[in-house]
């Protein structure tokens, strides 16, 4: 049973495992491809920073495991070890984890700016004021195995990165 508003009182670093993964708002832009747009021509796949004259990209590219609809990983216990790149956010990596959108929820407590309005531990547990405010990747996306990887600029998004509040 979690504890009301647990995350006002509470910081990411002290709450539960329980309380950690209901912060998840379950957007699912976590699970789109995104990429860095700089001028180093020999760096290709993961990076654990950012350089200031960089710019992360997202695309509508999906990882080949994400339920677009329900926005939801297929695999979520095996996630990590069948996509290596795939992160999985604790809160120990949380504050090197540059690349999530500024609507993600653990991004924003982090911040200090607190849950935004549609999240689901503000409306009953339910997605539905999500969706409907377009802040998931819900049927927004083409699955990473249906797309040619490279003419991935042809699928960069601005959608991904809105924050509503």
């Amino acid at each position: 049973m979690l504890t009301a508003k647990f995350w006002e009182t509470k910081s990411l670093e002290q709450m539960t495992i329980e309380e950690w993964e209901a912060v998840c708002d379950g957007c699912a832009k976590c699970c789109l491809n995104k990429f860095i747009d700089d001028e180093d021509e020999e760096a290709e796949g993961p990076t654990d920073y950012i350089k200031p004259d960089e710019q992360i990209h997202f695309t509508n590219i999906a990882c080949r495991y994400l339920d677009s609809h329900k926005c939801a990983c297929t695999v979520y216990e095996q996630r990590t070890v069948l996509v290596p790149d795939c992160v999985k956010l604790t809160q120990d990596n949380l504050k090197d984890i540059f690349f999530m959108p500024n609507s993600c929820s653990y991004r924003r407590l982090h911040e200090g700016r607190g849950l935004p309005s549609w999240h689901p531990l503000l409306n009953n547990g339910k997605k539905s004021l999500m969706h409907k405010k377009q802040m998931s990747v819900r049927n927004k996306t083409i699955s990473e195995d249906e797309v040619d990887m490279e003419k991935f600029e042809d699928h960069i998004v601005t959608w991904a990165i809105n924050d509503l509040d």
